[in-house]
């Protein structure tokens, strides 16, 4: 028996994963105390953990720091991320001190609780609510140029939270190394290995154990109608010109719809609803993918992992770089299509194109297949209980890193060597010209090489 320190963000997406493995660490004896946010007290408590409040270290959020959070910005969320642990520090210093945890398992976005764990050298497990980001597996984002603006110059205000933390013990190198996967960090993701991109490059400190779900229902396909299913999830839902849009694209469709639009929705808003669609705020979302032969979905991980794992397929709407890395590798798995065009015409050509083509039921059948063999929550649970891992297998992103090291100091040994060639024999007016060529080709002849170092590791071609 152990005692487990649980952590998350107050988001569903990050809190849902991590409730079926808290459930299963109690059941095996654990005592389990989880610190989150009033909002999720009741499944918490339904998990049988312990729930511990922590609304009031939340802070007063101005109007503009309230939108920038819906709307999912990097920066705002960091830098409230990095005031909540401040805010936290007496009280964790406190429960640490008094509950002396063996373990803590923490969502990977959540600030207080991975420092904490280093701070108090407390093993650490990771929960990992998407796919694990590296230098490889984050070229499947696909960020907006409000996002990359975003991050860029959000750079200053987040570095300048970091250095508050500084007086309180928190030793952090830079707000990347709290968000990005490592390969010396234990960390559970609810994703297989067959789904998660590039999981050979990921050391035994990972475990896929699939998606953390409740349920062991399973599909239920055989209707007389097909039935669609639309969600935008639980954060970027209040979007009443989409389900205008799937309204008017689906009204006329011989077809079942069934639209899950939260609270931020006034019904009203949307006009006249016929007759075979039906809206509500929300719905037992696996009850509908067991039956659904569709589901509009904006990417996120949750989302599109219960999708799979009713074999449902999926037109795919990201809103974010993270749902977008999701939607891309479903894409590639023939279990759905990105919707590029989002009229009531692009819609149902997207929804038509899914019921009228088998090979998208029947990726998503195959996504099924490998998540139900996937070891879940018992796999999770074995896992944290089992924590500090080692890894014995190589790292390749070392290896990648250092093979890419030898090929910069000797590419530019090169470039400087001829540059000053040039300079004696030829010109040194025109020399900058040589040196502009070679940081313009410097970029794919890394890729080039890059791509050798990756198949010669690995077997692979990177994708």
């Amino acid at each position: 028996m152990k005692k487990i320190a649980v952590f998350s963000i107050p988001a569903h997406g990050h809190t849902n994963p991590m409730l079926p493995v808290v459930s299963e660490l109690v059941k095996r004896g654990n005592k389990v105390r989880f610190y989150s946010f009033n909002q999720f007290e009741a499944k918490i408590k339904a998990s049988g953990a312990v729930f511990i409040s922590c609304d009031e270290f939340l802070g007063q959020l101005t109007e503009k720091e309230e939108n920038n959070l819906k709307k999912v910005s990097t920066t705002e969320m960091s830098i409230q991320d990095l005031r909540i642990t401040v805010n936290m520090n007496a009280f964790l210093e406190k429960e640490f001190k008094e509950f002396l945890p063996d373990v803590v398992y923490t969502d990977s976005v959540c600030f207080w609780g991975k420092l904490n764990a280093m701070k108090h050298k407390v093993p650490m497990v990771v929960s990992t609510s998407t796919f694990a980001f590296n230098q490889l597996s984050s070229q499947y984002m696909k960020h907006s140029f409000a996002e990359f603006v975003d991050m860029i110059f959000g750079l200053p205000k987040v570095s300048k939270e970091l250095k508050k933390l500084e007086p309180y013990g928190y030793k952090v190198k830079g707000v990347l190394s709290l968000v990005q996967s490592d390969n010396n960090t234990d960390s559970v993701v609810y994703a297989t290995k067959r789904f998660q991109p590039y999981s050979e490059v990921y050391s035994e400190h990972y475990n896929f154990v699939g998606p953390s779900v409740y349920t062991n229902k399973l599909p239920e396909k055989k209707k007389e109608r097909p039935l669609v299913y639309i969600s935008m999830g639980t954060v970027i839902n209040d979007r009443p010109d989409f389900y205008r849009n799937c309204i008017a694209a689906l009204k006329d469709m011989q077809a079942d719809v069934i639209i899950s639009c939260g609270n931020a929705i006034n019904t009203e808003s949307l006009g006249d609803i016929p007759k075979n669609i039906s809206v509500q705020p929300y719905v037992n979302q696996l009850d509908v993918l067991a039956k659904a032969d569709v589901f509009i979905t904006h990417c996120g991980m949750n989302s599109v992992s219960e999708s799979l794992y009713m074999a449902t397929p999926m037109v795919l709407y990201p809103q974010t770089g993270e749902q977008f890395a999701v939607a891309r590798r479903a894409s590639e798995l023939n279990a759905g299509i990105m919707l590029k065009d989002d009229s009531a015409d692009g819609i149902s050509k997207a929804v038509s194109e899914i019921l009228n083509n088998n090979k998208y039921s029947q990726g998503a059948s195959e996504c099924s297949e490998d998540f139900r063999k996937a070891s879940g929550a018992i796999g999770a649970a074995d896992f944290i209980e089992t924590a500090p891992h080692k890894a014995s297998s190589r790292d390749i992103i070392a290896e990648m890193n250092k093979e890419n090291g030898k090929f910069q100091l000797i590419y530019w040994l090169v470039v400087i060597a001829i540059i000053v060639l040039f300079c004696i024999f030829i010109t040194p007016k025109y020399s900058w010209i040589v040196g502009m060529i070679a940081g313009i080709i410097s970029t794919p002849i890394g890729k080039i090489m890059q791509n050798k170092t990756y198949y010669r590791l690995t077997g692979k071609k990177l994708q």
